[in-house]
């Protein structure tokens, strides 16, 4: 599809959004009714924070490729790879591979030292005050992060679908979805919004290998015919099939997808907001089981992106695609289009916003669980709060919070690739989080000043780096293209900030006072065998 033809489309765009309202309504609906159901057992801080530990591993792995399979994930990634061929497809092969990391590393480990939130595991053995108010903020500051992509998509989607191309029109949409997120969350807590997680992955799936395999039963069920239908319709041609179209330029291109390919790859093990849904589970093989589901869900979706990126290229064409209005992340929505008409772009369009929807209760829910356990709980209120009164109604309150800062950040970012966005996310989370989370599992010596440097200083140099970046300015894709003070040349920080981050807590470690061995050799067997790891707290 060509330039000339996006006419029509636009046509049908703007006839037809009544039905996309409409689907999008009966998923809000339904969710709402599913949300409100498991508000009725939400009592205590477990059933708000962790559901009660009532999920099964694969219901939580489910839910967990629900989390993860972000509007980057199917909205980003698509376009990446109509636009850029091969290298738009290393964000799939990234954000898969980070999955073993999570795997082998983290998942039971952290079920077993942790109650709630990240902060658990790191205060085991450290003084609790100073590491829980680090450990909050970086969750802050990784979930604001991942928040600002959310909301730049439902602003790309939203403009695409109902053909407001006005920036008031699209930041009015980001703040009705801002303000959905919130009430999910405030009803149902992490039951509820676990629930909407399954829902949104189950759809999610189903409607892209509904796409896959109709994009491929145009081109005889193919897949080499349908790449060379993408090289003919490609101005680039042979190249979008080869590495280096995106990332071989320059040597600072070079240089910027290694940044990019670490970052992704260490940073799911450092999501707050992935790290949590590990407590929703009953015991630590049940947090293994769910992480073996989420990789298999997880690595057949991205399969399936591959599909939808190059028959996008094929069926609309990248003309067609920068010129929509919510340009590269416009690839599946109109690739929908071009095969079912209004019906099906109304259904992908439903499942794009339910992706939006879902993610951002999680992070919202995950970053308000963190200030009200970790800050108001155990720093402001020194471990005495009321457990199933006061703490739930702070973490409440942080969400109404959080969710307002989301929408006037998301705002801000309408229009960025949401796939680069989330890649900056994953730097922080592989900056301030994982050196932490490792030193903490596995280095005796280990100690407070260690953790506070690697915390603060690896968050502090990868937001610095982000600011500094072309990322934020000094081009026509930045975030702000009329300023220009960008003097870090890569777009990503990963390559600088995750190992300065290793090094500080290193530094700190060194420096400061010896960790407590007694500590240590507890959290090891608490973290090898599951001995006085919390259980389940109520059996719904």
């Amino acid at each position: 599809m060509t330039l000339a033809q996006t006419a029509p489309l636009a046509q049908a765009e703007g006839s037809n959004t009544t039905l996309n309202i409409a689907i999008f309504a009966a998923f809000v609906a339904v969710t709402l009714v599913v949300v409100l159901r498991a508000s009725r057992n939400s009592r205590t801080a477990a059933d708000y924070y962790a559901a009660g530990r009532a999920f099964t591993g694969p219901q939580n792995g489910i839910a967990i490729s629900g989390d993860y399979l972000s509007a980057a994930s199917f909205l980003g990634i698509a376009g990446a790879i109509a636009l850029n061929g091969y290298d738009g497809f290393l964000y799939s092969i990234g954000f898969l591979v980070a999955w073993l990391v999570a795997l082998l590393l983290v998942a039971e480990l952290l079920r077993n030292t942790g109650k709630y939130t990240m902060g658990d595991v790191l205060a085991f053995r450290m003084r609790q005050r100073p590491i829980r108010a680090a450990a909050a903020t970086s969750t802050l500051a990784v979930s604001f992060f991942y928040l600002l992509a959310q909301m730049a998509g439902a602003g790309g989607l939203v403009a695409l679908l109902l053909g407001i191309e006005d920036k008031g029109g699209q930041a009015l949409v980001i703040a009705v979805v801002g303000a959905l997120m919130i009430v999910y969350v405030l009803i149902g807590g992490m039951k509820g919004t676990t629930w909407v997680q399954i829902i949104k992955a189950a759809l999610l799936v189903t409607g892209a290998a509904v796409m896959t395999v109709w994009v491929l039963s145009k081109y005889g069920l193919n897949l080499s015919s349908l790449l060379g239908a993408a090289v003919e319709a490609s101005p680039q041609g042979e190249r979008v099939l080869e590495p280096g179209l995106q990332y071989g330029v320059s040597e600072t291109s070079k240089l910027d997808f290694l940044s990019l390919a670490i970052a992704l790859v260490l940073g799911t093990a450092g999501l707050p907001h992935i790290l949590m849904r590990f407590y929703t589970v009953p015991s630590a093989k049940e947090a293994r089981r769910s992480v073996v589901w989420a990789i298999a869900l997880i690595g057949l979706f991205y399969l399936f992106t591959l599909v939808l990126g190059y028959g996008a290229a094929a069926l609309v064409g990248p003309e067609a695609i920068r010129a929509a209005p919510g340009g590269p992340n416009s690839a599946a929505p109109l690739l929908a289009e071009a095969l079912g008409g209004p019906v099906l772009l109304g259904f992908i369009a439903a499942v794009a916003f339910a992706t939006i929807l879902a993610v951002v209760a999680g992070l919202t829910i995950t970053a308000s669980a963190s200030f009200a356990h970790d800050i108001y709980a155990n720093v402001i209120k020194r471990g005495q709060a009321d457990d199933k009164v006061s703490e739930v109604r702070v973490a409440r309150i942080t969400a109404v919070v959080i969710g307002g800062l989301a929408i006037v950040g998301g705002i801000a970012a309408n229009g960025q690739n949401v796939a680069f966005l989330v890649a900056l996310a994953f730097a922080v989370a592989a900056s301030a989080n994982l050196p932490t989370i490792l030193y903490s599992l596995f280095w005796k010596r280990f100690n407070t000043t260690g953790a506070l440097w690697s915390i603060y200083g690896g968050l502090a140099v990868c937001v610095l780096l982000i600011v500094l970046s072309p990322a934020v300015s000094g081009g026509p894709k930045a975030m702000f293209p009329d300023a220009d003070f960008a003097v870090f040349p890569l777009a990503n920080p990963g390559l600088v900030s995750i190992p300065a981050s290793f090094l500080l807590g290193w530094l700190g470690t060194v420096l400061g006072r010896p960790g407590d061995g007694g500590k240590y050799a507890e959290m090891e067997v608490r973290a090898l065998t599951g001995a006085g790891a919390e259980k389940a707290t109520a059996a719904h």
